[in-house]
């Protein structure tokens, strides 16, 4: 029903933001909260989830993440819950690439995935997720998150990814964005 909202953070816990719009502040599950500024205004892109008990709202930082959440959730017996922490540990890309790649392996490094699960996942989803998904910001999803973990600002990371070479390991791109964010 609604695809984002923009709003102030004011609140950060364990597993949710607290996103101010217009005088209301909604609690958003969220898979990292601290990518989030507080007291700054945030793109949150949104799910909500209804059950008969009650209705939750997961956000999400990038499209690329609410759209591998909703794939996810299509898979029987995997839910919200399950997916967040999936989320929360492992990169857009990584995850994508393991469904495509069957690496069941991958997939049960993720709380709450068993064997059964994993299969599950692969056996629903294998060549059904689009291919911008898997490249994320660009191609450069891994590296987004681990600039925004060092502290960088989304606005920075992105004027210099134009620069970066996607083909390259993590841990050059990493060093190269460095170099180019500390000129």
């Amino acid at each position: 029903m609604y695809d984002y909202i923009k709003g102030k953070v004011t609140e950060q816990e364990s597993n949710y933001i607290v996103l101010e719009c217009c005088n209301i502040g909604y609690d958003i599950y969220v898979s990292n909260p601290f990518e989030f500024q507080k007291e700054n205004e945030e793109k949150v892109y949104l799910y909500t989830h209804r059950t008969e008990d009650e209705e939750t709202l997961y956000g999400f930082k990038r499209k690329e993440e609410k759209e591998l959440f909703l794939k996810l959730l299509s898979v029987k017996g995997v839910g919200p819950k399950t997916i967040l922490p999936m989320l929360a540990t492992g990169s857009v890309s990584g995850i994508v690439d393991a469904i495509d790649r069957e690496n069941i392996l991958y997939l049960k490094k993720f709380p709450k995935v068993g064997e059964k699960v994993a299969r599950q996942i692969i056996l629903d989803l294998k060549g059904k997720l689009a291919p911008s998904m898997e490249q994320g910001a660009g191609g450069f999803d891994e590296l987004v998150s681990v600039l925004e973990g060092l502290g960088y600002k989304t606005g920075d990371i992105k004027k210099i990814l134009p620069n970066m070479d996607g083909k390259k390991p993590i841990e050059e791109q990493v060093k190269d964005a460095l170099k180019a964010l500390l000129k």
